[in-house]
């Protein structure tokens, strides 16, 4: 009955939020042509359409997962797509992103649903652990290697398989997840003993830290090798924010606080690309006519949006070099004010607080570390995105999940969101609320 009451509120939600995304759709087209889309009708429907697919999926293969996932990825999805149409429109020269957007949606929510059939207890991975350690490695190593990695942008993090680009690292972190969980199962006893130093004991044997060393110089690579601020701040903060969960010692936060800003200082002087960041950050009108032009742009627009902001295609946000990407937040900002970036951060809370609470209920130690890391994942990545283009912290350019442009991540997170609503069922199904 449980089950059937979340799916029931999982639907009435979905259809809800196309409500919501088509008169998105229908207001940016207002304000661009004051006239109503001649396509509404198949835009409502295959919008529809397609999160109703991924709602019978998890119906008739996740019946008792939670009900709030599916909706709000598909809520911040389809608001997403809709700016992404509405910039690439107003373009002088559109480079066809909304159909590209529309076509990663498709292949995600595809993704979605062979997760679903193909993971059918979340355990089975664990006995993967190494195979998924090496996976990750590759996809990590992959824009380094000669031929099919590319620098662009001043950050070496796509590869090219052809006619092919994607970013490998958006692919890693849902892999370097699971590996992560399932190691710590297994080490955390040892890990939480504090024997070092002797006379004040506060960590683990040293032979012990031997995964927090291996994780602190990976993220240093990636820093280094492929100038990746975002990406490494992301794969360190999972590994140390998963290590503090198995374990329950803050001192770990502490030890792998110091090394990575170890690591972000020696980046900050040593590579031009870190360290013009970092000065956009600590001064951008230093800088306003070149490096810093983005962000004070971005500035422009959410002070120009207010409270309730400009309206759907009445605002400026193409001025923003990039904005449907790094900057899509700021966008939003602008046309939708303060309300609408309040309920995008509100969303992501959501969505966090709905992944923390499967870890919690999670009675399995892989499930419960998984769920946190697949949360620890969205809920770290949305908040430096975002902290990047308020300057909060510097701009680091890794996507909002679900709501930016690109099809690597936009797939990843589907995946994501899958495991998730995976590990919430088994967790259901194990207490009894759904039949087995």
């Amino acid at each position: 009955m449980i089950g059937i009451l979340r799916r029931r509120t999982e639907l009435g939600l979905i259809v809800l939020g196309a409500v919501i995304i088509g008169s998105a759709y229908t207001l940016a087209a207002l304000g661009r042509t004051s006239s109503l889309p001649a396509d509404i009708g198949p835009f409502l429907g295959v919008v529809l359409g397609l999160f109703v697919a991924a709602h019978i999926a998890t119906r008739k293969l996740a019946p008792g997962a939670d009900g709030l996932l599916l909706p709000i990825a598909a809520l911040l999805n389809g608001l997403g797509y809709v700016m992404i149409a509405r910039l690439d429109e107003a373009a002088p020269k559109p480079r066809g992103l909304a159909a590209a957007q529309a076509g990663w949606t498709v292949i995600g929510i595809g993704t979605f649903i062979v997760t679903l059939l193909v993971v059918r207890r979340v355990r089975d991975l664990q006995r993967y652990r190494y195979t998924f350690l090496l996976l990750g490695l590759l996809l990590l190593m992959a824009p380094l290697v000669p031929g099919i990695g590319r620098e662009v942008n001043g950050a070496r993090i796509w590869a090219y398989l052809g006619p092919l680009s994607f970013q490998p690292g958006e692919f890693a972190k849902v892999v370097l997840a699971v590996f992560f969980a399932s190691y710590l199962v297994e080490k955390r006893e040892l890990l939480g003993m504090a024997t070092f130093p002797r006379f004040r004991p506060v960590l683990p044997d040293p032979k012990h830290l031997g995964p927090v060393l291996l994780a602190w110089m990976f993220s240093i690579l990636i820093m280094t090798a492929e100038k990746d601020l975002g990406s490494s701040l992301l794969f360190f903060a999972l590994f140390m924010l998963l290590v503090w969960v198995a374990t329950e010692r803050s001192a770990y936060l502490g030890v792998g606080g110091v090394l990575f800003a170890g690591a972000a200082f020696f980046t900050y002087k040593t590579f031009n690309h870190v360290h013009d960041r970092v000065q956009n950050w600590l001064d951008p009108w230093a800088h306003k006519a070149t490096t810093g032009f983005q962000v004070i742009q971005s500035w422009f627009a959410m002070a120009w949006g207010g409270v309730v902001g400009t309206g759907l295609g009445l605002g400026e946000p193409r001025r923003i070099p990039v904005v449907e990407t790094d900057f899509i937040f700021a966008a939003i900002a602008e046309e939708m004010g303060l309300l609408g970036a309040v309920a995008v951060i509100a969303a992501y809370v959501l969505l966090v607080g709905c992944g923390l609470r499967i870890a919690v209920r999670a009675e399995a130690p892989f499930e419960k570390l998984l769920a946190a890391g697949l949360t620890i994942l969205i809920g770290v990545q949305s908040f430096i995105i975002m902290a990047g283009v308020t300057r909060l912290l510097p701009l680091t350019g890794v996507t909002l999940p679900f709501l930016s442009y690109g099809g690597s991540s936009l797939v990843a997170n589907y995946v994501l969101l899958a495991l998730l609503i995976r590990v919430s069922h088994d967790s259901a199904q194990r207490a009894g609320e759904v039949d087995a």
